[in-house]
């Protein structure tokens, strides 16, 4: 017999490039979720301090509310019990404990959006994305404009000189590129 439980959670993915929208289609969702009159918390590394410490911020300006938090563990903590929407942004720098964290939240009912990275600026699995690709019910990948050729972007290309796998930054140090247009090597300037 199966048993269906009223409250049923998911893990739904939006990925891609920098500028492609993946910020923008996260709080759009979070707005509906709002209009919804649904219960919404929403969650940020506590690193990304480019626009806003305490909003997700899209790069067309768009905001919405959000808790810093410095790992999965202090996100799972803050989670209130009548919440019924959590969403995350920038997911790609969050632990590996993320995956797992998201979902104990799915099979305790909750709709979990998470927006984020799936390839670092060298075009590689961007961690822990594709394990919550893996693991997500819905997913959604963004496709940005490359900014040599205008074709569908979906890598980062850096433009500053750094072998920090971590660099915060936005149009000063990113930009988006095609498949053809992409170079992992070509950062020639220094940081």
């Amino acid at each position: 017999m199966n048993i269906v439980r009223n409250e049923s959670g998911w893990i739904e993915v939006i990925c891609g490039s920098m500028f492609s929208g993946k910020t923008e289609e996260l709080i759009r969702r979070l707005r509906r979720a709002e209009i919804a009159k649904l219960k919404i918390q929403t969650f940020k590394p506590k690193l990304d301090k480019r626009y806003s410490k305490e909003y997700i911020v899209s790069h067309d300006e768009r905001k919405i509310n959000s808790a810093p938090v410095n790992d999965s563990a202090e996100l799972y903590d803050k989670i209130k019990a009548d919440t019924q929407v959590v969403g995350i942004d920038e997911a790609q720098f969050f632990d590996e404990n993320l995956t797992e964290i998201c979902q104990k939240l799915a099979n305790d009912g909750k709709r979990v959006i998470i927006a984020g990275l799936d390839q670092d600026y060298l075009g590689r699995p961007f961690h822990p994305i594709p394990e919550l690709l893996a693991k997500a019910e819905y997913i959604t990948k963004t496709l940005a404009i490359c900014k040599q050729c205008g074709n569908p972007a979906n890598k980062t290309q850096r433009l500053v000189k750094s072998n920090k796998e971590i660099l915060l930054g936005a149009t000063d140090v990113y930009e988006a590129r095609c498949r053809n247009c992409f170079d992992p090597n070509l950062p020639k300037k220094e940081e």
